[in-house]
C-alpha cells in the first residue's frame, strides 16, 4: 500500500454543498475513481479511514456526507464507539434523514458526485466504482441503475433493504445495470433475511447482471464498521479483499 493524501472538500449540488472527504495515493498520478456511500451513522473518522484504505490500493475515493441538507458532518453527535443497544436514540435521529433520501434526491446528489470525480485531476477518465454500507448498499444499487454509463462496479456490504414492496425497491431497477455487482450479506441481519437474499438473487439472475452474492456467516449487520459493536475483524478483512478484487477487475486498464 502507498501513502495517502486525505482532505475535506465541498461538492456543490443542486440543493447546496455536500461536505465530503477525498483520499488518493500520494504519488502524483491520476487513479480510477471510487464513490463510497455511507452507512446510516454518517460521515465520521472510521469512514474516512475506510476511504484511506481503499485509496492506498490505488484509487481516488470520494466520501460525501449524504445528510448535508441537515448540516455539515457530524450531523448528529456520535460517541467514539457506537453500541446501538445502549444508544437507541441514535436511530431515532438518523431514520428521518435516511427516509428523506428519495430516488429523486439520490439521482441529483450522485450526479454531482460523479461530475466532481470526472473533473478531478486525481481521477483518470472512465467509469467509476461504487461501494455502499448498510443503507449505502441500497443507494449504490440505485446509483448503478441510474448511471449505467458511469459505473463499472458496485459492491454492497451488510446492505438493506434491497427487496421491498415499494415501487422504488432496488431489486426492481436491476434491468438498467451494466456494472459487475458483489454483495456480502451479514449472516445475522434482519434487514436481509434468507428469503430477501433469495429474492434479490433471483432478480439479479433474471436481469442478467454480472454478480456474486455471499453470506458472511456469523457476522452481524454493520460488520465492516470498526467503531461499532457489530464490527467483525475477520469479515471486515474479507470485505476489503473482495472489494479491491472487484475494483481491480473492472477499473484497471
Amino acid at each position: 500500500m502507498t501513502a495517502v493524501n486525505g482532505m475535506s472538500v465541498d461538492v456543490r449540488t443542486s440543493d447546496g454543498v455536500a461536505d465530503s472527504y477525498v483520499a488518493y495515493p500520494d504519488d502524483g498520478a491520476a487513479h480510477p475513481g471510487v464513490l463510497v456511500i455511507q452507512d446510516g451513522f454518517g460521515l465520521r473518522p472510521s469512514l474516512r479511514s475506510l476511504a484511506d484504505h481503499i485509496a492506498a490500493h490505488g484509487y481516488t475515493v470520494l466520501l460525501p456526507n449524504a445528510y448535508y441538507r441537515h448540516g455539515r458532518a457530524p450531523v448528529i453527535e456520535l460517541p467514539d464507539f457506537i453500541d446501538p443497544g445502549e444508544r437507541p436514540e441514535i436511530f431515532q435521529q438518523v431514520f428521518p434523514m435516511i427516509r428523506e433520501l428519495t430516488p429523486e434526491l439520490l439521482r441529483s446528489d450522485v450526479g454531482a458526485y460523479l461530475e466532481w470525480l470526472a473533473a478531478s485531476p486525481q481521477v483518470i477518465a472512465g467509469k467509476v466504482g461504487v461501494t455502499g454500507y448498510c443503507m449505502g448498499a441500497r443507494l449504490a444499487v440505485l446509483t448503478a441503475a441510474m448511471f449505467p454509463d458511469r459505473v463499472a462496479a458496485v459492491a454492497g456490504f451488510h446492505g438493506g433493504p434491497l427487496v421491498t414492496d415499494t415501487p422504488d425497491s432496488p431489486h426492481l431497477t436491476l434491468g438498467n445495470i451494466t456494472a459487475e455487482l458483489y454483495f456480502a450479506h451479514a449472516g445475522e441481519d434482519h434487514h436481509m433475511t434468507p428469503e430477501h437474499i433469495a429474492l434479490f438473487d433471483k432478480a439479479l439472475d433474471a436481469a442478467g447482471v454480472r454478480h456474486r452474492t455471499e453470506v458472511y456467516e456469523g457476522a452481524q449487520h454493520g460488520y465492516t464498521q470498526a467503531d461499532t459493536s457489530a464490527h467483525d475483524p475477520e469479515a471486515d478483512e474479507r470485505h476489503y479483499r473482495e472489494l479491491l478484487a472487484l475494483f481491480d477487475r473492472n477499473l484497471r486498464r
